[in-house]
């Protein structure tokens, strides 16, 4: 046997609807924005129709609390004006792109995204997966090693290089060098 959720009415719009399950014995508003104003304000006339509430907001004690709190917020009702119009004052000290941080201790490998192939994910995502690694420092450190030793075997290397002994490649069984994994 299912039980159905009973439709209800809306008080304001008269459409129906179903009530929130955790809600079914007080909503009596569905969720439209204009129905969920009229819900407010009918919630708050009951509350203020209550004889206990009718002065909540009236009274010596609220009027001197009113009082004391303006005067230790002056001017808090008072238009802010906005920063953007004022000029802004340069700064009397040069810039220095060169100052770095004392938190963070300098590498002399550079950054990720400071080398080569950086903007490429597949590049690094193919480099983290071999690795194992998932610093940026790490992985910025093997992608040197992998673009130098394509650069020596395809003779790119620098004029005041010299490039790498080839022989420590071993010959596979099949006749093709099988990579070495310790240098990758």
């Amino acid at each position: 046997m299912s039980f159905l959720p009973k439709r209800r009415k809306c008080r304001c719009c008269s459409e129906f609807f179903i009530p929130d399950y955790r809600n079914q014995g007080r909503q009596h508003y569905c969720g439209k924005p204009d129905c969920r104003h009229a819900s407010k304000q009918a919630s708050q006339q009951r509350w203020l129709r209550q004889p206990a509430n009718r002065d909540y907001f009236r009274g010596p004690q609220n009027v001197q609390r009113v009082r004391d709190w303006r005067q230790a917020h002056p001017g808090y009702w008072k238009k802010k004006t906005s920063s953007s119009g004022k000029a802004q004052i340069p700064d009397s000290k040069p810039l220095n792109p060169k100052q770095v941080s004392c938190n963070v201790p300098s590498s002399p490998l550079g950054t990720l995204q400071d080398f080569c192939l950086a903007k490429d994910p597949g590049f690094i995502g193919l480099l983290s997966m071999i690795t194992g690694a998932t610093l940026q420092e790490d992985i910025a450190a093997t992608a040197r090693r992998v673009v130098e030793q394509g650069r020596h075997i395809l003779g790119l290397h620098r004029p005041a290089e010299r490039p790498l002994p080839y022989d420590l490649q071993t010959s596979a069984p099949g006749g093709s060098a099988a990579p070495n994994p310790a240098q990758l």
